[in-house]
């Protein structure tokens, strides 16, 4: 009954012009991209030893079991329909550090496989797109003409965004694993007292980039966009 009224709610902003394909777009890709980057993290961690994830029922494709209210459908709509880049996040799956063989390493590899999997997906968006290029220009809002050249082009996108800003050296980000395993044993005090405070932080960047024209995160999309463009041999334009 859900899914059927968010096809008509989706059917009626069509109809009215308050939402375009691209959009639409925009929202299937980044959805399942999300997920497919909270499940690698619990495989990985399951080749080395943590079975958590997998015992909480989370390796599943199942999106149902995977999606958050707001981090996986509400954060995502917002940001496709305002045009500002794209964010959200699904439910974490669950890692138990002490069952990994190897915790300090092994556990930067399981926060790594999932910006890992989204540069997988992004290279096979490019060669799909490649194998199948029929289209040499893209507009600067991504239109294309042919529905399966905006799919492949934004899924690309899309995962080229996700691993970029997962990134970022800020917890709860990926990259912060990876920034914590070589932050020098002198500067831990000190980052303790900070770490706290990166939630906000973060949250503070996303709020920020609504209210300045560009923001940050907008700029940074901005970029990526033409980057990715640039990769694909198109040309962009008004």
């Amino acid at each position: 009954m859900w899914l059927i009224a968010i096809v008509a709610v989706v059917a009626v902003l069509v109809r009215t012009h308050h939402i375009t394909t691209i959009e639409i777009v925009l929202f299937c890709v980044i959805v399942p991209s999300i997920i497919l980057h909270e499940i690698s993290h619990g495989w990985v961690a399951l080749a080395f030893g943590d079975d958590t994830a997998k015992r909480a029922g989370r390796l599943t494709l199942n999106p149902l079991a995977h999606v958050d209210l707001v981090g996986t459908i509400i954060v995502p709509a917002v940001m496709a329909l305002s045009g500002v880049g794209m964010f959200g996040w699904a439910k974490p799956v669950p890692v138990n550090p002490g069952a990994l063989r190897h915790p300090r390493n092994e556990g930067v590899a399981v926060s790594l496989a999932g910006p890992a999997t989204n540069v997988l997906l992004a290279a096979l968006a490019y060669g799909l797109f490649r194998a199948f290029n029929g289209v040499d220009t893209v507009t600067i809002e991504g239109t294309f003409g042919a529905l399966w050249a905006e799919v492949l082009f934004f899924l690309g996108l899309t995962n080229i965004w996700l691993a970029v800003f997962n990134m970022v050296p800020i917890p709860p980000l990926d990259g912060s694993v990876l920034f914590e395993r070589l932050l020098p044993r002198r500067w831990w005090p000190a980052y303790l007292r900070f770490r706290p405070y990166t939630m906000p932080v973060l949250v503070g960047l996303v709020l920020v980039n609504f209210y300045l024209h560009p923001g940050p995160l907008t700029w940074l999309y901005t970029h990526l966009y033409t980057w990715w463009a640039g990769r694909l041999g198109l040309r962009v334009v008004s």
